[in-house]
């Protein structure tokens, strides 16, 4: 006869081991005290995000103004995020037009709230996430990535390792839990990439689902769905831009997240069983934010796009997908698509995104065909962004 196992203590004992390796394995790529650095961009690099010819930036350093790259064998210029960001600042002074170095908001724009949200695993939604929330501090808008997600993964992306860093608490249900909430500022953390903040995730974020039905059911007056933007409502003047990636599931923190949100982005994989998911997926979230909505809450957006992602264009079955989808949701589908790479899914093994690593690693179509794809989605979601501030 079988032994039978209990699967609770059989699962701890696998995640304690797995922890513990995990622990290890983090020690050799990290030491403890080590924090990860974002590379140096190359004064090319630098041109291109703020949109000037690499001999201007050489002219500017010459001419002793602005940063002093870090001058490299062959004379070859390197730039560090704060460094660009410096310069951002001396060309917005002598720009003709305001916000040409600096886009982010304006007095009377309201702050932008992204949530990314899909039902299903292997949507590419958090490597969107990340991507979007680099790529708009690289083209200096202030931007506070925040991780609802339990498995964290936005969170190690940035060099945030739950199981070890956040042992005292320190992510968003600190600031939106129902018994003494701390102010959203305290939770909060610089990361090592300029003009990006984060809140990291771990699994204490499911508090948040465990103890909501107890306070509806004790029917206090307070509402769940209104959390997250009250919380985000205490820094909205330090920021231009919020992403927020949310579980994949509907509980009570993604209603909450899509109710503090101004715009939503949904992810998908173009297969048929991703899209069949999909669809229960908009119609569950429909009908909870219907109920939502009949309670009070704000169910008015700037957008809402869906966005194609790790997209194969010779693939005939994902082309038909993509062609079906535009055909029904017009618009609201981006017109750009995140392409399937091996050089954004190599980059997140050592934990990195696409703008972090260095471009060296990879045979150079592979690297710019990422790169341009990647850009391209990112300055779509801008141009929506300006124009919810009334710009073009």
């Amino acid at each position: 006869m079988m032994n039978s196992t209990r699967i609770d203590l059989l699962v701890g004992e696998h995640a304690l081991r797995l922890s513990e390796r995990l622990q290890a394995h983090r020690a050799q790529l990290f030491p403890p005290d080590s924090r990860k650095e974002m590379r140096k961009f190359t004064s090319g690099e630098a041109a291109r995000l703020l949109g000037v010819k690499d001999a201007y930036l050489r002219k500017l350093h010459l001419d002793g103004k602005g940063p002093s790259p870090e001058i490299r064998t062959g004379g070859r210029r390197y730039y560090t995020t704060a460094d660009i960001q410096n310069l951002r600042e001396l060309l917005e002074a002598g720009a003709k037009s305001p916000g040409t170095y600096l886009p982010g908001r304006r007095e009377g724009d309201h702050l932008q709230v992204i949530t990314v949200i899909n039902f299903k695993g292997g949507s590419g939604k958090t490597t969107t996430a990340a991507h979007l929330a680099q790529k708009m501090a690289l083209d200096g808008y202030r931007v506070l990535g925040i991780d609802l997600d339990p498995q964290a993964s936005f969170s190690a992306l940035h060099g945030f390792q739950p199981e070890f860093d956040l042992l005292d608490g320190g992510t968003l249900y600190d600031a939106i839990r129902y018994e003494n909430p701390v102010p959203l500022s305290q939770v909060i953390r610089r990361s090592y990439f300029t003009n990006l903040d984060i809140v990291p995730g771990n699994l204490d974020v499911m508090e948040f689902e465990h103890e909501t039905p107890r306070a509806l059911a004790e029917r206090d007056g307070t509402l769940f769905f209104t959390r997250v933007g009250d919380a985000l409502a205490e820094v909205e003047g330090d920021y231009d831009v919020v992403v927020i990636d949310c579980p994949p599931q509907l509980g009570f923190l993604t209603m909450s997240a899509l109710s503090a949100a101004t715009a939503v982005l949904v992810t998908v994989h173009p297969q048929m069983l991703d899209v069949m998911s999909m669809c229960q997926f908009l119609l569950m979230t429909s009908n909870l934010l219907g109920v939502v909505s009949e309670a009070g809450g704000s169910m008015s957006y700037d957008w809402m796009r869906y966005v194609i992602t790790r997209y194969e264009p010779g693939d005939g079955p994902q082309n038909q997908m993509v062609s079906f989808m535009r055909s029904m949701f017009g618009e609201h589908v981006l017109n750009h698509t995140v392409l399937k790479s091996t050089a954004i899914s190599d980059a997140g093994i050592t934990k990195q995104t696409l703008y972090e690593i260095d471009k060296s690693q990879f045979t150079r179509t592979t690297y710019e065909r990422a790169m341009e794809s990647l850009n391209a989605v990112n300055g779509e979601i801008e141009g929506l962004i300006q124009a919810a501030w009334g710009r073009e």
